[in-house]
């Protein structure tokens, strides 16, 4: 069985960081076929996700990522691959998030914000720990 293990640091701030983890694993389901939860705790969440051959948690910090995964046999050949994969997402949606918060703020608009409605197996469930 192999192992991976991705920590990134970050100064979003917990709520900040807890949208950008909820985009991450609606991202993970659809892309990738894993079932997600989301738990949420007073100091830190985890995301919990799985599917065939892989199971693992993202921990949402205030100041940091810390993502671990263990994959099954037949996916520890591509673990390299999926490590690979797996930063790079988590690096394009940081930095994503990075340039919008130096961007000049746009005017208020009428619209209400967007809430993502959380469904088991459709977008990541949310559990309060």
């Amino acid at each position: 069985m192999s192992e991976i293990r991705i920590r990134r640091e970050h100064d979003l701030g917990l709520d900040e960081a807890r949208k950008l983890a909820l985009k991450w694993a609606e991202e993970a389901e659809r892309r990738f076929g894993m079932d997600c939860t989301v738990v949420e705790g007073e100091y830190s969440d985890t995301v919990e996700f799985s599917r065939s051959g892989v199971k693992g948690q993202l921990v949402v910090a205030a100041d940091h990522f810390d993502l671990q995964a263990k994959l099954g046999f037949l996916l520890g050949a591509f673990s390299k691959t999926i490590e690979t994969e797996i930063e790079k997402n988590l690096d394009d949606l940081l930095g994503a998030r990075q340039a919008l918060a130096k961007a000049p703020k746009a005017p208020a608009g009428n619209g209400a914000a967007k809430k993502v409605a959380a469904k088991k197996n459709g977008n990541a469930a949310r559990k309060k720990a």
